[in-house]
């Protein structure tokens, strides 16, 4: 059962949903509000179980003696009555506290008539008895619960039963060392209760501050994470997509007065063809911001994705290259989330063999190798400059690169741009780990999931 939620009003724990005070500046001065998380508030409730624990045992260890000493008739129903009244109590408080806890809190009364009680036991069997140890629970449960004006009022009443019982008992006993050790106890404890939970508030306001600190600072992140995500879906989609479109219609434009009407009607077609490509990344890019979640069931054949993409670049740049498998196993169905990036992130390397590298021959390797999902674009262009890195690449203007590599990241994966195998060329090689496409193990068929969206070829620069 989960602990019942506990705010201060008044210098007091209520049950309900009161609104917080603002925190004091000293925890000696006045007591501190409790905070709006209910974790404080249950570790609270937690020691003054155990306090009652402790107040249960010494009872149990005193009452004996009390009911031994008991003169006969209405003495002795009184003294069982105390005892049964402050043994059930105890036990009650210790056993359901979520039931009757907030009773306690709320009727501070309650706690005054064990007072009573325990002050009719200790008359009975003496202030040298367990039961004395038993009343200084008493002050420091008042600290606990209701604050310094609580402490202070229960631990003077607590001394004062204490000094009729030492009143009575002093022709008895050797001297007053143990009642008045016992007063200083109580003192003490109401100190220690007042003090203990001033710092658990303490320790929860500040506690929710972080929190709230924490949370603000995740939603900053969110919202730099979903511009980084922007950038990238225009740089690989539109923005090439559109910078082709302007080319062609400079070109058009250019040459409309020296070209037939053939050529004219053609390159016409071109722009047309890459205006529409354009308005269905864009709705592609949209329709992905409106996704609520990823796909269920089923994937992508990435090997299939793949072999399609490469033979429509090889088709479209006259470059000639070829997909091939690598490792022992089958190549699984892969996510959707997870194909999307895998796949923008190839044809970014086979567009930029064509446009920087100038390479006649690209080779696209895919398999599974040592757990991990390989997939390698090379070709045997002119390569990166030596000593090329990131923030380069970023200076210089060239994103593609640079999303490449936070897409890698996105997904978890590992990406190497650099010299390709015979020291010519360039190869981009991105590993993934296996358990990456532990959601999707079969591959997708029209009935199971929606086929991951195939726009039309990104146009040459």
């Amino acid at each position: 059962m989960a602990l019942p939620t506990i705010r201060l009003r008044g210098g007091i724990l209520h049950g309900g949903a009161a609104a917080p005070e603002a925190p004091t500046a000293s925890a000696l001065a006045q007591d501190i509000p409790a905070p709006s998380i209910p974790i404080q508030l249950n570790a609270l409730q937690a020691l003054c179980r155990q306090v009652f624990g402790f107040r249960l045992a010494m009872i149990a260890i005193g009452a004996p003696f009390a009911l031994a000493r008991a003169a006969e008739g209405t003495g002795s129903w009184l003294v069982g009555g105390a005892v049964l009244f402050s043994f059930v109590g105890s036990y009650a408080m210790l056993r359901d506290w979520e039931t009757f806890g907030p009773l306690l809190i709320k009727y501070r009364a309650l706690l005054g008539v064990d007072l009573v009680f325990g002050g009719v036991l200790l008359l009975t069997a003496s202030p040298d008895s367990t039961l004395g140890y038993a009343s200084v629970c008493t002050p420091l449960l008042a600290g606990l619960l209701y604050g310094w004006r609580g402490a202070g009022i229960f631990a003077a009443l607590q001394i004062l039963v204490l000094a009729v019982v030492y009143s009575a008992w002093q022709q008895y006993l050797s001297g007053g060392a143990s009642t008045l050790l016992i007063s200083g106890f109580c003192v003490a404890a109401g100190i220690i209760g007042v003090t203990l939970r001033n710092l658990m508030f303490r320790f929860g306001t500040a506690t929710q501050a972080l929190s709230e600190a924490n949370a603000r600072l995740a939603v900053g992140h969110a919202v730099e994470d979903e511009r980084a995500r922007l950038a990238r879906e225009m740089h690989d989609s539109v923005a090439k997509t559109l910078h082709g479109v302007a080319m062609a219609a400079e070109g058009l434009a250019q040459s409309a007065d020296r070209m037939d009407p053939l050529t004219v009607k053609h390159q016409a077609g071109v722009v047309a063809r890459s205006a529409r490509r354009a308005a269905a990344e864009s709705r592609e890019i949209l329709s992905d911001l409106r996704r609520q979640a990823d796909y269920e069931g089923g994937g992508v054949d990435l090997i299939g994705e793949l072999t399609a993409r490469t033979a429509d670049f090889g088709a479209r740049t006259g470059i000639q290259a070829g997909l091939h498998t690598i490792g022992g196993g089958p190549v699984p169905a892969v996510p959707h989330a997870v194909a999307r990036h895998v796949l923008t992130i190839a044809s970014e390397a086979l567009e930029n063999s064509h446009r920087h590298a100038h390479a006649t021959h690209v080779r696209v390797e895919i398999g599974l190798t040592d757990g991990m999902l390989t997939v390698s674009v090379l070709d045997n262009g002119r390569g990166l400059p030596p000593g090329t890195s990131l923030d380069d690449l970023r200076k210089a203007g060239h994103f593609g690169l640079v999303g490449m590599v936070e897409r890698a990241a996105g997904i978890g994966a590992r990406i190497r741009i650099g010299r390709g195998r015979s020291a010519g060329g360039t190869e981009v090689r991105l590993d993934l780990p296996a358990a990456a496409l532990a959601p999707a193990r079969t591959a997708p068929s029209p009935q199971s999931s929606p086929p991951l969206p195939l726009l039309p070829p990104p146009l040459a620069n």
